[in-house]
């Protein structure tokens, strides 16, 4: 069976790789955002029904097999490729941290903290506390004073709404000050095309359809999960990596951690709801709440503990 080359597309529905900033962002030295693959794919997305059924067919079957692909390889890696050598530890938390924040610098030293201690971090691949988090993991091979300098280098353009262009600019500058880092892993959407992919997961896994990423990127975390302050997608999140472990065999249950006692239990109190969901069930002893992301580090290697190698893999 061979199948048909679909005319039209910025994107090759077959590719056999997972993506990288730099394919992402190509050209974006000498253009704007706009004229990158990210944004033309995304451009692409937001008209693709508007031609005649005909074309909607062809992107709907277009956009399903890329996914189909993109799903295939990320399994792969997982399995016996770059991303193989420990296990995955999720990091979730708001879109709108911004650099510059405290809350962003938490993030960051949690990726970095997480990767130094073996774990391969995973984020839903955007902007905010995922950024952070890829960032911390990326340079988690170096010093902290790396890290440091970073931050700061990052901190001139805090956020994405007043320029794509600017932010990633200041990305791709810390990526050249630092060329290698350790392999960790992003899966953003191009459902929320508007926020755009960060630069420091080595290993991008972009998909169209957000319910199959959502659902991956769980499912996938097998070292557990740790969860900072963010809104409804994080509530999001939480609840559905919950409704697994509900759900799950024992040997199944992968841990829950919580960061930030005060925003979890009065800010939004979706820890005390977990805990009531848990009691009885095989995820009881799995939830965990604390304010402090080393803590939260300590108890996922603890938990982790035979399953850590020790060896970090450079991307």
């Amino acid at each position: 069976l061979v199948f048909p080359e679909i005319p039209g597309l910025p994107f090759d529905p077959y590719r056999g790789e997972l993506y990288s900033g730099g394919e992402l962002y190509a050209g974006l030295e000498t253009g704007s955002y706009e004229t990158v693959p990210d944004a033309r794919i995304y451009a692409w997305l937001s008209h693709r029904y508007g031609a005649g059924a005909h074309d909607a067919l062809n992107a709907a079957l277009s956009s399903t097999l890329h996914d189909h692909a993109i799903g295939a390889r990320l399994e792969s890696q997982i399995r016996d490729g770059a991303l193989a050598h420990a296990p995955l530890v999720g990091v979730m938390g708001g879109h709108a941290q911004q650099r510059g924040s405290d809350g962003y610098a938490t993030a960051a030293r949690l990726g970095y903290a997480l990767s130094g201690a073996g774990f391969i971090v995973a984020t839903g691949g955007g902007p905010g506390a995922m950024e952070a988090a890829n960032l911390g993991a990326y340079l988690g091979a170096g010093s902290t004073e790396n890290l440091a300098e970073a931050l700061e280098m990052l901190a001139v353009e805090p956020g994405f709404a007043s320029s794509v262009t600017r932010w990633a600019r200041a990305a791709a500058r810390v990526r050249e000050r630092w060329p290698v880092g350790l392999a960790n892993l992003g899966i953003p959407t191009w459902f929320y095309g508007h926020e755009p992919p960060n630069m420091f997961a080595t290993h991008i896994a972009k998909y169209f359809a957000n319910a199959t990423r959502e659902a991956v990127l769980l499912e996938k975390c097998s070292g557990g999960i740790v969860f900072m302050p963010g809104a409804a997608g994080t509530v999001q999140e939480i609840f559905q990596d919950a409704c697994e472990n509900f759900y799950g065999a024992a040997g199944s249950i992968s841990p829950m951690v919580l960061v930030g006692v005060d925003y979890w239990t009065r800010t939004l109190p979706a820890y005390p709801l977990l805990v009531d969901l848990a009691r009885g069930r095989a995820m009881e002893d799995m939830v965990f709440l604390v304010d402090e992301p080393s803590e939260a580090v300590r108890i996922l290697v603890e938990l982790n503990d035979g399953s850590i190698s020790g060896v970090r893999g450079l991307a």
